[in-house]
């Protein structure tokens, strides 16, 4: 019996963290989406150029290091705000280009409300099934490293139909991750909530922009 009493408040200690770091994770996660949508609109009023948003892309790049590195201590969460901002300004050029096309608006909006719907249904499939989906990170990865030499070798070859491809593929990934991500946070694979937060941000913004150049592309079809 004294062992089931231990085990009983282990158990129940190990929810209320998990809990916890739910919470947390996505308290920080809604700050710095509403964060990245700021500074992209700073970006997008300063009317930044492809080769900013290429630089700045490559700095957020870079400051993911730093987040990990420093998510154990205080100043976590200023550098989790500098890099969710500097990727959110990043966006600025190419909302730009969506926007000032017959309908823009629109794609970025139905962009933005599938990315929602997207990342809502399926993290509340995996908080409310509680599955683990942790046996596809290894495919995930694979793939993603597969799309990124893909999306690197169209730079030089500027195939549309790739392109397109890509972002379907990515779309996909994202999806995945998504399930990934949160099963390890409910899980208990994942403890710290700005690493946590990183993940989850990293797959919706690049699950919106994949998406954003999906209906693009359809709508220039039109």
């Amino acid at each position: 019996m004294e062992n089931q009493s231990i085990y009983s408040r282990g158990r129940e200690a190990s929810v209320l963290e998990t809990n916890k770091v739910l919470r947390n994770t996505y308290s920080l996660l809604a700050m710095t989406l509403t964060f990245s949508a700021v500074t992209a609109g700073i970006a997008m009023s300063l009317d930044l150029s492809r080769m900013m948003a290429l630089v700045l892309s490559l700095v957020g790049f870079g400051l993911i290091f730093v987040v990990n590195k420093k998510a154990d201590s205080a100043s976590g969460i200023f550098w989790v705000f500098a890099f969710t901002g500097v990727l959110g300004a990043a966006l600025g050029p190419m909302l730009n280009h969506y926007a000032s096309m017959p309908g823009g608006s629109a794609l970025i909006v139905q962009a933005l409300g599938s990315t929602a719907l997207i990342f809502f249904a399926l993290s509340a499939y995996t908080l409310t099934t509680k599955k683990d989906f942790s046996f596809m990170g290894g495919f995930l990865m694979v793939g993603l490293i597969m799309a990124i030499i893909a999306g690197i070798a169209n730079i030089f070859f500027q195939i549309p139909a790739l392109s397109l491809a890509l972002n379907a593929v990515i779309v996909l990934i994202m999806s995945g991750f998504i399930l990934f991500d949160t099963s390890r946070i409910v899980n208990g694979g994942e403890t710290n909530y700005i690493r946590a937060t990183v993940s989850l941000y990293l797959n919706i913004y690049n699950l919106f922009t994949s998406l954003l150049h999906l209906l693009g592309a359809f709508g220039n079809d039109d």
